[in-house]
């Protein structure tokens, strides 16, 4: 796709973000099943949790790169699957990556170009994946410890903004604390 005047680099951050959104929906999608599969159904209910999350995040970026005239498209290439184990370590490194390089990277270049609604979802999607990753490391340590009794046995549900996807294992009392959505109007995600 050819993008055209000063939102070039921006339209070209959207579609890129869009396309590793809609790779990890995905991906957690498929995670989710196998967490189950092999007893984990809390952390099978985190990663639905988390692919609702980088469902909205795409959804986000789709509209954001429509009002600057471009289409949202892209080829779905889902990380293999592998032990439940190795799926939340393959997740928190693509979480950490767009935490530490993607998202920073684009907000900046979003904002240089004065594109307001790609910045602010650039930003907010940076600050819900770091909830996703904080879920996804305490997840490890549980494994790790042999703590599997723990919390990512059992299903639960997670709570996820449907303007940001910040996503908490607990009830939010207040409003999001990313962009101040009514915590009362969270999806709840099994």
């Amino acid at each position: 796709m050819e993008f055209a005047g000063e939102f070039d680099t921006t339209s070209k951050n959207l579609l890129a973000a869009y396309q590793n959104e809609l790779n990890a929906q995905a991906s957690y999608k498929a995670f989710a099943s196998k967490a189950d599969e092999e007893g984990f159904g809390g952390l099978g209910s985190l990663f639905r949790a988390t692919a609702r999350a980088e469902q909205i995040h795409s959804n986000n970026q789709a509209r954001a790169l429509r009002q600057s005239g471009g289409e949202a498209r892209a080829d779905v290439v889902p990380m293999p699957v592998g032990a439940t184990l190795d799926n939340l370590k393959a997740a928190l490194k693509g979480e950490t990556y767009e935490i530490e390089v993607m998202y920073p990277k684009f907000a900046e270049q979003a904002s240089a170009h004065i594109h307001a609604q790609a910045t602010r979802t650039f930003t907010q999607a940076m600050e819900a994946e770091k909830t996703h990753a904080e879920l996804f490391a305490n997840a490890i340590a549980q494994i790790e410890s042999r703590q599997a009794a723990s919390w990512v046995s059992t299903a639960r549900d997670f709570h996820v903004c449907p303007m940001c996807a910040f996503t908490s294992e607990q009830k939010v009392d207040s409003n999001c604390p990313v962009c101040g959505y009514p915590a009362e109007r969270f999806e709840v995600v099994a």
